[in-house]
């Protein structure tokens, strides 16, 4: 079953290719909305699998009804599409309860596979943004403590791959394991951890030095 897609921007021109560009790759928009008050509406109203949202929109910005969104709908998965590489909004946009975020700037068939990614447990982030953010959060704070206990050797080796910025399908081809026991495994992750994305599992594995050498 496709995706079905909710497009959030104030810019109607840029929904519009949006939109066109995604039903050409077979993806199923069932709404848009141009600023962050009325996504919230539409996604209570909606429920879609994915929200597209922009950040930066007139009456309540993206991050702000992303935070309200995931709040209320944590089964929907927000994934942030702006034009912005600064690394605190995307920092912020995470800490929103963002899936992903995607830069405008993606040519559209690498922009189309990291959103069908979405199916298949990946986070929608390309590998650039990935590298950032990981490298942004891992450098604001140094910890001593040691690895928590809670974590198996098995969840700790995952970490590393994560750390790595790989997609579920590569740590598991490494792990000898199928996908679905990899999104068990850092489900686990992320409950015993508190965190709310791989992305700050991703940062601790680097803070605490479990990426493999090689």
């Amino acid at each position: 079953m496709a995706l079905r897609i909710l497009v959030v921007d104030d810019h109607a021109l840029f929904r519009d290719g949006m939109v066109s560009l995604l039903k050409a790759a077979g993806l199923q928009v069932i709404g848009e909305a141009n600023n962050g008050q009325e996504a919230v509406s539409e996604a209570q109203r909606l429920k879609p699998d994915v929200i597209l949202m922009d950040i930066d929109m007139p009456v309540m910005n993206g991050i702000e009804a992303t935070r309200q969104i995931t709040g209320t709908l944590p089964g929907i998965k927000v994934v942030m599409l702006t034009i912005s590489q600064e690394d605190q909004k995307l920092v912020e946009a995470l800490r929103a309860g963002a899936a992903g975020y995607l830069l405008k700037s993606l040519n559209s068939d690498e922009f189309i596979k990291l959103l069908q990614g979405v199916e298949r447990g990946e986070p929608p982030m390309s590998g650039s943004v990935t590298a950032r953010l990981i490298n942004y959060v891992a450098q604001q704070s140094s910890f001593n403590d040691p690895v928590d206990e809670n974590l198996t050797d098995r969840e700790v080796e995952l970490l590393g791959f994560l750390g790595q910025g790989l997609p579920n399908k590569s740590i598991a081809a490494r792990l000898g394991v199928s996908e679905n026991t990899v999104k068990y495994h850092i489900k686990n992750i992320l409950q015993k951890l508190n965190y709310n994305n791989r992305a700050e599992a991703a940062a601790y594995a680097v803070r605490h030095n479990l990426t493999p050498r090689s």
